[in-house]
């Protein structure tokens, strides 16, 4: 049957400004795809990222040169890893699941979906006002702090301190100098944070082979795909996985399994999306070490139908929302 493809930009207002050390957003700036076979649909959505040399009128137009009918196996072909083959490759599974009647999970081997515990992400702000915002929110056992400035060692100092019983890791966003990284890291332990993400910049972080960790270092900016993992062994302890990155579920799932070879830890992240994005990565994140699947949390209003978070516990998605 004949498959129709409609490509659109959409943006999402966000609850309050989005910050980490490269600025600001108060919008979430996505592309979706939505595919037709006579009156069934599938969905997927992407989040261009600048840092990654990406822009919505970019993966719009990479999009809108693909052939009409273009299988998975052809986007492997004809997009390289990133945004626009995610949202078509998570476009092609929510398809087939709904002109096969069998979830995604089901369709490629997975166990039954089960609920899971997301972070909750605190933007990079002053120190007394992270860990105001970390005493907000009592009921999220998991925290991510954005890092990336003068005052690191006081932020995390200063959450931990508001928030004895939870859970804590920190992104830098690859703002962390080299000639500091000891001592960061060093205050990140004292703090009981259990992870850092991207300290160092991506094209700077094979000193971290050389460096000791007393806190267990992230891949972000890092990795993207599955022939990443190999060389970003020597250096992490673990490796952040997002559908925007590798370039789809298809290519994430691969990533994973890669990272889990090669005895890492995984994450799994998003942009700042909706709800029809963290879909599709709630698959992916079925037994991640840490899950940071937030972005529905920081919009101003989500998708109808969207993925129910009750506190930090995320559902497994309607089928009518995806999958």
């Amino acid at each position: 049957m004949r498959t129709e493809r409609t490509v659109v930009a959409e943006s999402w207002p966000l609850k309050e400004p989005f910050v980490i050390s490269r600025g600001a957003k108060i919008e979430a700036h996505v592309v979706t795809v939505t595919l037709r076979q006579g009156t069934t649909t599938g969905r997927g959505e992407a989040v261009p990222y600048a840092r990654y040399g990406e822009s919505v009128e970019g993966v719009l137009a990479a999009l809108a040169a693909l052939p009409p009918e273009t299988s998975r196996d052809d986007l492997i072909r004809l997009l390289p890893p990133g945004a626009a083959r995610n949202a078509i490759d998570c476009a092609l599974h929510d398809l087939e699941a709904k002109t096969s009647g069998r979830p995604v999970a089901e369709r490629l081997g997975l166990a039954p979906l089960r609920p899971l515990t997301t972070a909750f992400t605190l933007s990079l702000d002053t120190p007394a006002a992270m860990a105001a915002k970390a005493r907000a929110v009592p009921h999220l056992p998991l925290l991510k702090l954005k890092l990336g400035g003068p005052g690191d060692a006081e932020r995390m100092a200063a959450v931990r301190a508001a928030r004895p019983d939870a859970r804590l890791v920190a992104d830098a966003n690859e703002a962390w100098p080299l000639s500091e990284l000891a001592e960061l890291l060093a205050a990140a332990a004292a703090a009981r944070f259990e992870l850092v993400e991207q300290p160092l910049p991506a094209d700077a972080d094979a000193a971290l082979a050389a460096l000791p960790h007393p806190v267990a270092v992230c891949a972000d900016e890092s990795a993207h795909t599955a022939d990443d993992i190999a060389r970003l062994s020597e250096r992490y302890e673990a490796v952040n996985v997002k559908l925007d990155k590798a370039g789809g579920l298809t290519a994430a799932l691969a990533m994973r399994a890669r990272a889990r070879e090669r005895g890492l830890k995984v994450m799994v992240g998003s942009m700042v999306s909706t709800s029809l994005a963290v879909a599709p990565a709630f698959l992916l994140a079925q037994d991640a070490d840490w899950v940071d699947l937030d972005g529905p949390l920081l919009l101003a209003r989500d998708r109808d139908p969207a993925i129910a978070i009750d506190g930090a516990i995320m559902r497994p998605p309607a089928p009518e929302l995806w999958g």
